[in-house]
């Protein structure tokens, strides 16, 4: 009886990896779970609750100008969001931060702003976190979540006998966060910056500007803990992995100033 429940557990896990297997825009395969009209749910929640907590900035030219930036780098994503019409949302808050959420949410907080100090470099930003939204990373991090807890219970089911119970259950903690989230979630951050850069560069913003944006945010981050520790990379191999898109990138924009693809947002 103490090995039906892990093996059940073990089934579950192995019939989610069977049928939800998908690949991301660049390749890589994904676990997702959860259908796109419940991600698309909650984050029109947890948009509404930061609205609700947060204050928007009131000058209307301000949201223009975010706003002007958003819609040219979403205006051919339908196909790729499901999403015609996104909401744009620029709070007062000095955290360098920026978001985008299914459902088709962005939000632009003023401190970051202060860093992505034109319209180009804000492009980069915005493209970043629409590029999380194409590449689903929303639905793969909460459906990898759940394999991790089922994983969890398994292990803690067999070993729960054993007077290193705490301590392997506590190992296994740490082996999930170092060699399965902080990975993964690096990973995201890659591929999102990839994407990102795309976007951008066929939406008429200049792609070189993406890496001026990244020394801006080296300047303001300080220390940082080495990339081995972080949910994100470092500042010099996002740079790195920029210019070695950079050509392909900036093919595509100059493509797009040919079709009139030329966004002025003042």
């Amino acid at each position: 009886m103490t090995t039906a429940k892990p093996l059940r557990i073990g089934m579950v896990v192995s019939l989610f990896f069977l049928f939800a297997c998908a690949t991301s825009p660049l390749g890589r395969k994904q676990l997702l779970l959860m259908p796109a009209n419940q991600m698309d749910a909650m984050g029109a929640q947890a948009f509404n609750e930061l609205k609700a907590g947060t204050p928007a900035v009131q000058d209307a030219s301000v949201q223009a100008y975010v706003r002007c930036i958003a819609d040219s780098i979403v205006a051919h994503t339908k196909g790729q969001t499901g999403v015609s019409k996104w909401e744009v949302v620029v709070f007062k808050d000095d955290a360098v931060n920026a978001f985008a959420l299914p459902g088709g949410k962005i939000g632009v907080y003023t401190g970051m702003m202060k860093v992505a100090d034109n319209q180009n470099r804000l492009a980069a930003v915005i493209g970043h976190e629409v590029g999380h939204v194409i590449a689903q990373h929303g639905n793969e991090r909460v459906s990898e979540a759940f394999v991790e807890q089922g994983a969890m219970a398994a292990v803690d089911a067999l070993a729960k006998d054993s007077k290193h119970h705490g301590l392997l259950m506590g190992a296994l903690g740490v082996g999930v966060q170092f060699g399965i989230q902080l990975p993964h979630s690096r990973t995201h951050e890659s591929e999102a910056d990839i994407i990102g850069l795309r976007l951008m560069a066929e939406a008429g913003f200049d792609p070189r500007e993406s890496v001026q944006l990244w020394k801006n945010m080296k300047k303001v981050s300080g220390g940082s803990p080495p990339e081995f520790l972080s949910t994100h990379p470092s500042h010099e191999t996002r740079i790195d992995n920029l210019q070695k898109n950079m050509k392909a990138a900036v093919d595509l924009y100059e493509k797009a100033k040919k079709s009139g693809r030329n966004p002025k947002c003042k």
